[in-house]
Parts: structure tokens; C-alpha cells; sequence
């Protein structure tokens, strides 16, 4: 497999306006570098002063440069089966695929992010920029913010990575789409527009029929997984029935949970029935024992059951958290049935323990501090909002808490909080509360401490 590892300089300012001044291609064969192409690129509009202080890169270098079109079949001739490999491959890859749609061109490789890739093989570097990155490992970075310098130090980082790692380092290749998996009618092109943003995805067949719904933080790159390289029998064939796409930009991971948990249920498409499994299969629940103790227990999640205090992907996360909790509220192990005996346990041997595994402490003194864990953990009936991140910079998202239940999410206007929170109800569409949304709800707040709660009274 051959590499071809490439640095540009551009205009700045958006991707879309963005052009070119300077591009520096090495081809690697896995070993070192084996061939070059480095040139100076007529933008053909001016260069802004920040970057011509930035690069040194200025109108009168450019003004004899060739311009991108004498150059784009070079680019394709030297890149050909090979990988695309920049360091935040996104910006150099996004920008020469614009430059090559420009001229009526769809220029795809498969791409690799040397980033990326560093974080993985080469962990616990204090940055993951090329300057630092590379001064830290001792490879002389010559000519920062030209093509060449950048792309050769590059260079030397992709060798030292591959050296590292191998197998490793294939993995972080992200193949391009496979236009024979996909539908005749879906429009890749199309693909292009979509926003690496917060929000839930839908895709329909060629009838119409919503086949499956998704949501992530990143829905762009999300799609493209996808499309690109479904590795399961189901998935392939989901790839061949995906004739249209559409989306709704939530801004809010929270929201996207809970709209793509509604719609689901809604629709019930059958892409979802096909690949469902349950992800949150253990949970945390409560009962009181024959001599009156509040218990706390992890089991397997039942449709049958009450909802649990708390759910978990694995045994172990559920295990984890239970014993931090018992910690926290000085509980006993036994009673939450995380260390087994008929007797006292190994915390009120050793004084950490109040004695309740052994009655020494009375149930009520006892079931003081497991109830308000447990009223914690049903969110003590309190009625908030959690304030976070809008579809644009001008709004804010609201979910609406009433009384520990799910009452509603929307959107406000940024400076909304100026009203009493006790107006902000006009912003928010009422939803149905159900247990899965309770449960990710839950699983929110607990992973997310930080986020911005405002309570009513």
C-alpha cells in the first residue's frame, strides 16, 4: 500500500471560499518517502494579510504560480491507490475535494488522519499539533506553515507512526463510499451537505418506507460509517436500500437521545427491529427486606419489573457505580449485595461500617441514608431545566423536568434567561415521559455532572 501524504496552504477564512496557494504531496511506500511534488498554487483571488503573515506566502509569489487546474492532473496522477494522509485530514482532504468538484471533478481517496492515528500509537502527549507534536518526538519541522515543511515533517511522523504500529495504524484508514453498494437514486453529492453536527438521521427506501432511524453527535461522519463500511450481513444490505436521507439538527446530545428513543418507538423501522439490542441490559433497583432494611441490588432489566433506579450497558459499570454510591452514602456491602456472607461484612470488621449488615443499626437510621440516595437517584421529584447547546449560535436548548418525569424540550432564543424561569415553558413542545427516556435522562445527568440545571419552584 502507498501513501500519499499532503500539507496545503490556503486563503483561509470558510472551506467553501477557501483556495489554495501552496500544496505538498509525498508518496510513501510504507518504509519512506519514495517521490515529491511540492508547488506554489495561483489562488486567484488575493491572499489576506493575516495569512500572508501566517505562511510569508504573498500575491507577487502566486502571481506566475500555475493555477489549480494545471496542476489537478498531477494531483491525481501521483495519488492514485493511495491513501490520503494529513495531519487533521478533514481540511486538507475537504478543501483539494472542493477545489476538484470546482472543475466538474469527484476526486476520492480513502484518507488517513495522522491525529488520530498519533493519539492511538503514540498516547499521552501534552498536544497533538504538528509543531509541538513533532518537537516533542524530536523531528525537525523546517518551514512551519509551508506545504513542504509541514508535509515533510509529516513525512517523518507517518514513518515513525508505522513503524510503531502497523496493524494498527490500517485501521484509522476510512475507506471512501462504495457507489455499487449504494442505491442507483441516492445522491452522494447530496451527502456533502449534511453537517457534522448534533441531531437524528432517518433513511428511507425507494417506496417511501422510513427503514432506519439514528442519532449522533456528529452526523456527517455517522452517515458515512453507514455507507462506507457496514461490516454485518444487515447492515450491507441496509447500504442498498438507502434511496433518500433526512435530518434534524438537535444541537443537544441529550435531545437527540430522547427524539431518536421517541421516534423509534413511533415508527418502528425495520432496520432498527432488525439490529435492536438492548443497550442498557442490568439496572439498579431497591426493595425493603422481612427486617425492614432498604436493599439495593443489581439485576437483569425486565419488562415485567418497576423501572430501575439506574441502568447499565455492563455488569461491571453497574458494579462500579453501586459501590462509588455505597461509598458516598455509607452503606453497608452486604445489604447492597455486593460482598456475600451470612455474617457481618469486611467493612464493619475493619470500623466502616455502621453494623447494619448485623442489626447493630437500626433499620430507620439505616434507611435514612439508602432513601436519600434513592430519592436522588429518581431525581428527588424536582422540577429544572437542563440548559445546553442550541442548532445555532444564536439559541439554547431546553429539556423541561417536571417532578423527576420528562416534560417537555424546544429551543429559546439566546438571551431567553433574561425572563423568569418560570415563563420558559412557551419554548418547549410537551413530550410523552416513558421509561426509556427517564433512563436516558439519567444516564445524562450522571455522565454529564456539569451541565447547567436551572430549577423551579
Amino acid at each position: 500500500m502507498k501513501y500519499a501524504i499532503i500539507d496545503i496552504e490556503t486563503t483561509g477564512g470558510a472551506p467553501k471560499s477557501s483556495k489554495i496557494t501552496e500544496i505538498a504531496i509525498f508518496i510513501h511506500d510504507g518504509k519512506e518517502v519514495i517521490d515529491e511534488y511540492v508547488t506554489l498554487v495561483n489562488p486567484e483571488i488575493p491572499i489576506p494579510p493575516f495569512i500572508i503573515q501566517l505562511t510569508g506566502i504573498n500575491d507577487r509569489m502566486v502571481k506566475d504560480a500555475p493555477k489549480f487546474y494545471e496542476v489537478a492532473k498531477k494531483i491525481i496522477e501521483i495519488t492514485t491507490d493511495c491513501v490520503f494522509v494529513a495531519h487533521n485530514v478533514g481540511f486538507d482532504y475537504g478543501i483539494i475535494r472542493l477545489e476538484f468538484k470546482s472543475l466538474g471533478f469527484d476526486y476520492r481517496r480513502p484518507h488517513l488522519c495522522t491525529v488520530r492515528a498519533s493519539r492511538y500509537v503514540i498516547p499521552g502527549h501534552e498536544s497533538y499539533s504538528l509543531g509541538k507534536l513533532t518537537k516533542s518526538l524530536g523531528i525537525d519541522l523546517v518551514g512551519r506553515h509551508r506545504a513542504g515543511g509541514d508535509a515533510l515533517a509529516t513525512a517523518k511522523l507517518f514513518t515513525l507512526l508505522i513503524e510503531k504500529d502497523t496493524k494498527g495504524l490500517s485501521t484509522f484508514v476510512q475507506e471512501e463510499i462504495n457507489p455499487k453498494r449504494l442505491h442507483p437514486n441516492l445522491d452522494i453529492n447530496a451527502l456533502e451537505e449534511i453537517p457534522n453536527k448534533a441531531g437524528v438521521y432517518r433513511f428511507y427506501n425507494e417506496t417511501n418506507q422510513l427503514i432506519y432511524i439514528g442519532k449522533s453527535i456528529h452526523i456527517k461522519k455517522r452517515i458515512d460509517q453507514h455507507l462506507r463500511n457496514s461490516k454485518t450481513k444487515k447492515g450491507i444490505q441496509m447500504q442498498t436500500e438507502i434511496a433518500r436521507i433526512e435530518f434534524d439538527l438537535t444541537g443537544s446530545e441529550l435531545i437527540a437521545l430522547l427524539q431518536e428513543s421517541q421516534m423509534i418507538k413511533e415508527h418502528q423501522p425495520i432496520y432498527n427491529r432488525a439490529l435492536k439490542r438492548s443497550k442498557f441490559p442490568f439496572g439498579l433497583y431497591d426493595y425493603q427486606d422481612e427486617k425492614g432494611y432498604l436493599r439495593l441490588h443489581i439485576a437483569s432489566v425486565s419488562k415485567t419489573q418497576d423501572a430501575p433506579l439506574l441502568s447499565f450497558s455492563t455488569k461491571k459499570e453497574a458494579t462500579n457505580t453501586l459501590e462509588r454510591l455505597v461509598e458516598k452514602h455509607q452503606l453497608c456491602k452486604k445489604l447492597c449485595n455486593i460482598y456475600k456472607t451470612t455474617s457481618s461484612c469486611f467493612q464493619y470488621q475493619i470500623k466502616e461500617c455502621n453494623g447494619a449488615c448485623v442489626n447493630e443499626e437500626s433499620a430507620d437510621n439505616y434507611n435514612l441514608r439508602c432513601q436519600e440516595l434513592v430519592d436522588q437517584l429518581n431525581l428527588n421529584g424536582e422540577s429544572f431545566y437542563i440548559v445546553g447547546k442550541g442548532r445555532a449560535r444564536n439559541e439554547k436548548s431546553l429539556v423541561l423536568v417536571e417532578k423527576g418525569a420528562l416534560r417537555g424540550i424546544g429551543y429559546a432564543p439566546f438571551h431567553f434567561n433574561r425572563q423568569k424561569p418560570d415563563k420558559w415553558d412557551r419554548f418547549v413542545d410537551i413530550v410523552s415521559d416513558d421509561r426509556d427516556s427517564r433512563t436516558i435522562l439519567k444516564l445524562f445527568l450522571r455522565k454529564n455532572e456539569e451541565a447547567e440545571l436551572v430549577y423551579l419552584k
